[in-house]
């Protein structure tokens, strides 16, 4: 479920990025905006998805955690010490 998640949010923003791509390129071929201003805007954009992507993960690890922690489910540590444990 996560990973359906995820994969509809990277889609979501994929498709956002192509709309603004499009909409872009028609404004340059009107001459209303430069190539060079293009080219940064979409670089600003990319680096803020990006920045905005690894937040998204390392808050969703820290909330994995969270519920891990809450649920009370073992992990892989609690396990090798529980098999340490019993030789």
């Amino acid at each position: 479920m996560l990973k359906e998640l995820m994969f509809t949010g990277l889609g979501g923003a994929l498709l956002f990025k192509q709309k603004v791509e499009e909409e872009l390129q028609k404004l340059e071929e009107k001459g209303k905006l430069d190539t060079k201003d293009v080219k940064s805007f979409l670089e600003s954009l990319e680096e803020k998805g990006k920045k905005s992507d690894e937040k998204f993960k390392e808050e969703l690890k820290v909330t994995i955690k969270e519920i891990i922690d809450e649920l009370g489910i073992a992990t892989k540590d609690d396990l090798a010490k529980l098999k340490e444990d019993l030789k």
